[in-house]
């Protein structure tokens, strides 16, 4: 991991004891991928088999306070209000001692974070999550790390979360390395204010919320380990996807919404068909999913350039131009089952927003 350590930070003494470490504040956001990551080639370190490309979205936002407290006995997470227990404390606890190795503390973290959109139910909740973490808990240890090392921390957490460190479009290296030292996302335009940002293609994404943002059934690594084991499709899906990465990228480059959105939704269908096709079954649609495909098809029927993309459960996200964006969620707000519609403009990469000492 590239990483600078600010001045003042080594171990417990002289740090934590004597309250001199901030309490961090920082904000993410939610990735929608257009290339998919859906399989790992190590799933301890959550290396993907292969690279990703995803856009970032302002509408889905985590926030997530840090503080390293001398007078905790544990770790202590609070998400959405409630204070969490059992595994996914054990999982905060265990990426949060990658930053206490790092920074070379011990001390126990309070963390509390919150979505602004619904969690874990497919909307990448983790890809934010992670993100606005790897920043809050890496400044609140003393670390100042640059963009690469953020996204490598990030990933540690959720693979999607490594792309959430930047705005805009972006591209996760799979990388090649056994220790994951060169799977990290970099951007492929930039977020808002930066090239490929707002002012020169206005993209917009509509999300239709199926079932009221409820909790998915398969959780993502559980389904993607699935799959990669049990799938007869899941070698050709990973083969189809270094093809669509270098298609996406000519797409974006040339602002061409119909290439990109080609790409996006021919890769989509392609993972979801490895997952099916997994045995068991793992099937994330519902009957709203596939009516909401349609009234995609069907606005592209009449004109409009609109693709539809779908991640580890039964929303559907539909990639538009802005001019576009009204009518597109009007169009999805009127599918039955779908129970809320939210238009988001691209995102820009996780800061830090409150650092306190003290």
């Amino acid at each position: 991991m590239n990483e600078t350590r600010s001045a003042g930070t080594g171990g417990d003494t002289g740090i934590g004891m004597g309250g001199s470490l901030p309490t961090v504040t920082a904000r993410a956001h939610a990735n929608i991928a257009l290339v998919k990551y859906w399989g790992k080639r190590d799933s301890k370190l959550n290396l993907p088999a292969q690279g990703s490309l995803s856009l970032t979205l302002a509408a889905l936002t985590t926030t997530t306070t840090v503080h390293f407290d001398a007078g905790l006995a544990r770790d202590h997470l609070v998400l959405d209000g409630q204070v969490e227990t059992g595994k996914a404390a054990a999982r905060l606890s265990a990426w949060l001692d990658l930053v206490r190795a790092s920074a070379g503390i011990s001390l126990a973290a309070e963390v509390v974070s919150a979505n602004d959109f619904p969690t874990a139910s497919g909307l990448a909740s983790s890809a934010s999550a992670y993100a606005a973490l790897a920043l809050a808990a890496s400044r609140a240890a003393g670390l100042i790390l640059d963009a690469r090392a953020l996204s490598v921390l990030a990933r540690r957490g959720s693979g999607s979360a490594a792309r959430s460190i930047h705005g805009g479009f972006v591209r996760m290296q799979a990388g090649t390395q056994p220790d994951g030292s060169d799977a990290w996302a970099e951007p492929v335009t930039g977020g808002p204010g930066e090239p490929g940002s707002d002012a020169e293609w206005p993209l917009r994404m509509i999300i239709a919320v199926v079932g009221g943002g409820l909790v998915k059934e398969h959780a993502s690594r559980d389904a993607m380990e699935h799959c990669a084991e049990t799938s007869p499709l899941y070698a050709g899906w990973l083969a189809c996807v270094p093809g669509d990465l270098v298609r996406a990228e000519q797409a974006i480059r040339a602002r061409d919404l119909d290439d990109l959105g080609q790409v996006a939704e021919a890769n989509a269908l392609a993972m979801h068909a490895a997952a099916m096709a997994s045995r068991p079954a793992v099937v994330y649609w519902q009957p709203p999913t596939l009516a909401c495909m349609q009234a995609v098809r069907a606005l592209r029927k009449r004109g409009l350039a609109a693709y539809f993309t779908m991640d580890a459960g039964p929303h559907v996200k539909v990639l538009v131009h802005a001019r576009d964006a009204s009518e597109v969620a009007a169009a999805m707000g009127a599918v039955p089952g779908v129970t809320s519609v939210i238009s988001s403009a691209v995102g820009a990469g996780a800061e830090v927003i409150s650092e306190v000492i003290g």
